[in-house]
Order: structure tokens, then C-alpha cells, then sequence
């Protein structure tokens, strides 16, 4: 790797790939450092799933969308955000994106028409068959070794380089107690963010530190306490993603689908608590709130559906669900109140019959009433990412708290502000982290030329 660089990629995820191919293919020389002792971050743990807006695929099946009708979409769970320019920006470029993606780097991915999630009118999400990050994260490596892009891990950055006000690279660890200097005209931070930090969890996210978190390792939020010493702004710091539902003891994903086409959430009383379609990410905090943990109840249909995801056969074959005949069999067999159970599911199920709100006020019940046989699986909430960050212009750079741009630093994915909203997990929709991380991330680079050009 060598020591004099045009762009500094920090971070192995989504986005730190993405920016060193778009870097390398602008005709700049590039390398990538992580931390950890492999590429992926939060993205490798994800579903691989990135929206677009109007898409050649979604044309090709028929669905009608353009990037107006997805800011209207976002801003409408989102509520108040301190970005709306960020969240309009990526709207306008989320179809470019992921064609970008599937036409020029080779990512694996194809249109998901079996379910739209949280936060979406229609389906926008692209994701690998799989429907698993670590599938796009391969790819991703793959482009990255395919252009000879030095990716050098288990080298985490200790601090940036800065000179007179300018970011020119970074301080390394080499190893063995030894550190380097990499310079660089340009830095990318795209890191992740500061989820597994504690102390700041617990200074910009209250409600959920308290929540085990389930994202990827390295989550240390190094740039949030660069860009302070930067001087920079920061956005939507109270944002998060939280997951409602992480198999228990397993620790992968239940699904949402289980949930999103008819399922329910009980407690350790075997009764419902809330509805259950504020979303995965929104509705974690009621089941922290409700005791930290709770157990998911669905049908025979709902499984079959859920079982074209990978990691739901997986959490299938690892006798991760419970089956039965009845909704108080496959409760006990949680060791819940049976008949409490019994009784939630048969008061919901007559709300979907009549088409009406049930008592916490859901009315999508998806494929509900639900029907014997039943599934049950037992799962905790959990914090995954945070959604906010360094503030950014139209193309990544940061910006310090008057406006004006840190000269050379350029940010994305975990480290930069997301469009999940102003605060708290309501805004969040799927696939809102990738998109912000593949686009920024190649935003970043095509800036970073531009600047270096001029």
C-alpha cells in the first residue's frame, strides 16, 4: 500500500467499497483500510437490500414509482429530519445506484416483489436472491480485487491528518504497538457507527441504550468524535435502527416477514402488548419496554414465505420455531400461558376478519386471520445501527457546523447523517442504512475527483 495516495477509504463496509471502485474507475489511485479482520460491517448482517426509485427493474415489472413519490414515502414515517436535502438527494439517485451497482460492479441483486417493508408504497428494494448483505458484500469484494484496489485489514486509523484545516490522510495502526502515516488528497470515512460506543449511545439515544446491540463489531464511532475535534456539524443523532425481533438464542434476524404478512408479538403472559406494524425498527423499543424479550406467533402460509429468505431456513433447520397444531400448543412449548395466548391471537383474528382496528389499533394484518398449523419463535430487540451523523452536502462532503466544507473529508454510510428522521427508530425504512451507504459512498468518490481534478 502506498504511502502517498489520491483517495483514503476508511472503512470496509457498503459504502468503503463502493468509494474505492467509483474512486479507481474516476481514474484515482485508491486504497481501503478496516479494522476488523474482514470487509462487511453492518452491511455484511443486513438483507442486502437497497431501494431505488424508478428503476429499469421495477419498469420491467411494472411498477410505477419515481423519486418524488419515495421522498414522499420516507418523509412521511420520517416526520421532522434535520437533512431533507440528504434525504431528496438520494431519493434522486437511488435508482442510478443500484443500477450502478448490478450493471457496473457486478452485484448480484434482482427486484423483491414479495414484500415491500416498512416505509415503502411500493417495491423499491433491490436485494441479492439470498437476501443476505454478506452475498453483496462478496460482490462488492470481489469488484474490489477484480481493479487490484489494496484493502488492507486488521489496520484500524487511530486519528486524520489534518494541516492547516485540511484533512490529508490518516495515522495508522501497523500493528505490534507500531503506527503509520497514510497520506492521501482525499479521506472517506466509512466507518460505522457509534452503536457498540456506549457512552455515546447513551448521550444521543436514551431510549435504547439499555438494548443489546446486534450490529457489526468495529461500530466504535470514531467519526463522530473526529468530526468534533473537526469542528464539524452533526444530524439526526437521536436516529436509530433498532430490530424488534433477533431469534433467541440464535442471534440471526426473525425474519419481519413472519410479522409484516400477519404474525404477532406476545409477551412472557402470553398477551399482546402493541402494533406490531409501527415496523421492526419502530416497535423495538415497545419490547424493550414490555420486558426485553418477546415471542413471535404465525401461521403455515406466513412460513412458507418467510422460508424463500435464506437465514429464516436456516433459523428453521436449527430448530429455531416451534410447531403445532394450536396457538396454545405452540405457546406452551415457550413456556407461556397457553391459554392467554389462545385468546390474544383469537381476539386479533376476529379484528382481521371483520376488516376493523383490534385493540391496539393494527389494521394491517397482512394474511390474518392466521390458520393452524401455527409457528412460535423466541426473540430480543435490539439496537443494530445508528442513523445519524456527520452532516454532508449533495455529494458527501463534510460540512463544520457554519456551512462550510472540511477541505479533503468526505463521508458515508454509519459516519455520515442518515434520512431516517430527526429522532428515534419510527423513521427508519427498510434499506434506508445501505442506500445511504453505497450512494454516498460513490457520491464521495466522484466528488473527491471532481476536487482533486479542479
Amino acid at each position: 500500500m502506498s504511502d502517498e495516495l489520491d483517495v483514503l477509504v476508511i472503512g470496509a463496509g457498503a459504502c468503503g467499497l463502493c468509494a474505492a471502485i467509483q474512486a479507481h474507475d474516476k481514474g484515482l489511485s485508491v486504497a481501503i483500510i478496516e479494522k476488523n479482520e474482514r470487509p462487511g460491517g453492518n452491511s455484511a448482517l443486513s438483507t442486502g437490500s437497497v431501494p431505488a426509485a424508478n428503476s429499469r427493474f421495477q419498469r420491467e415489472a411494472g411498477i410505477k414509482d419515481n423519486p418524488e413519490k419515495y421522498f414522499r414515502d420516507l418523509m412521511g414515517i420520517a416526520g421532522e429530519t434535520e437533512a431533507e436535502n440528504l434525504v431528496r438527494r438520494m431519493t434522486a439517485v437511488s435508482a442510478e445506484t443500484v443500477e450502478w451497482l448490478i450493471d457496473d460492479v457486478g452485484c448480484r441483486m434482482e427486484l423483491i416483489t414479495a414484500y415491500k417493508h416498512i416505509g415503502h408504497s411500493v417495491s423499491r428494494l433491490h436485494a441479492p436472491r439470498s437476501r443476505r448483505g454478506q452475498d453483496l458484500v462478496d460482490d462488492l469484494v470481489g469488484a474490489v480485487e477484480q481493479r487490484d484496489i489494496p484493502l488492507a485489514v486488521g489496520n484500524s486509523a487511530k486519528s486524520l491528518i489534518v494541516e492547516d484545516g485540511r484533512v490529508v490522510g490518516a495515522v495508522v495502526d501497523a500493528g505490534d504497538g507500531d503506527v503509520m502515516e497514510i497520506r492521501a488528497r482525499a479521506v472517506i470515512l466509512a466507518s460505522n457507527g457509534f452503536g457498540n460506543n456506549r457512552a455515546l449511545v447513551e448521550r444521543y439515544i436514551p431510549e435504547i441504550a439499555s438494548a443489546q446491540y446486534f450490529g457489526a463489531l468495529g461500530s466504535d464511532g470514531e467519526a463522530i468524535i473526529w468530526g468534533e475535534e473537526l469542528g464539524a456539524d452533526f444530524r439526526n443523532m437521536a436516529a436509530y435502527q433498532g430490530y424488534a425481533a433477533v431469534a433467541d438464542p440464535h442471534g440471526s434476524i426473525l425474519s419481519w416477514t413472519t410479522i409484516e404478512k400477519g404474525g404477532v408479538l406476545v409477551n412472557e403472559k402470553g398477551e399482546r402488548f402493541g402494533d406490531e406494524s409501527l415496523g421492526y425498527s419502530g416497535y423495538a423499543k415497545h419490547v424493550l419496554a414490555e420486558g426485553s424479550r418477546s415471542w413471535a406467533i404465525f401461521d403455515q402460509r406466513i412460513f412458507e414465505i418467510a422460508m424463500q429468505e435464506e437465514e429464516f431456513a436456516e433459523l428453521w433447520e436449527h430448530k429455531g420455531l416451534k410447531k403445532a397444531d394450536t396457538v396454545a400448543e405452540v405457546a406452551s412449548a415457550q413456556g407461556l400461558d397457553g391459554a392467554a395466548a389462545e385468546a390474544a391471537v383469537a381476539a386479533y383474528n376476529a379484528a382481521a376478519e371483520q376488516g376493523v382496528a383490534d385493540a391496539f389499533g393494527r389494521t394491517a394484518s397482512g394474511l390474518a386471520p392466521l390458520q393452524a398449523p401455527f409457528y412460535s419463535c423466541r426473540t430480543l430487540p435490539a439496537l443494530f445501527h445508528t442513523q445519524g451523523g456527520l452532516a454532508v452536502d449533495d455529494d458527501a462532503r463534510v460540512l463544520r457546523k457554519d456551512g462550510s466544507v472540511i477541505a479533503g473529508l468526505y463521508a458515508g454510510g454509519g459516519a455520515a447523517a442518515g434520512v431516517s428522521g430527526k429522532a428515534g427508530a419510527l423513521g427508519y425504512a427498510s434499506g434506508n442504512g445501505l442506500l445511504t451507504a453505497v450512494a454516498l459512498g460513490r457520491l464521495a468518490a466522484r466528488a473527491a475527483a471532481a476536487d482533486i481534478g479542479a
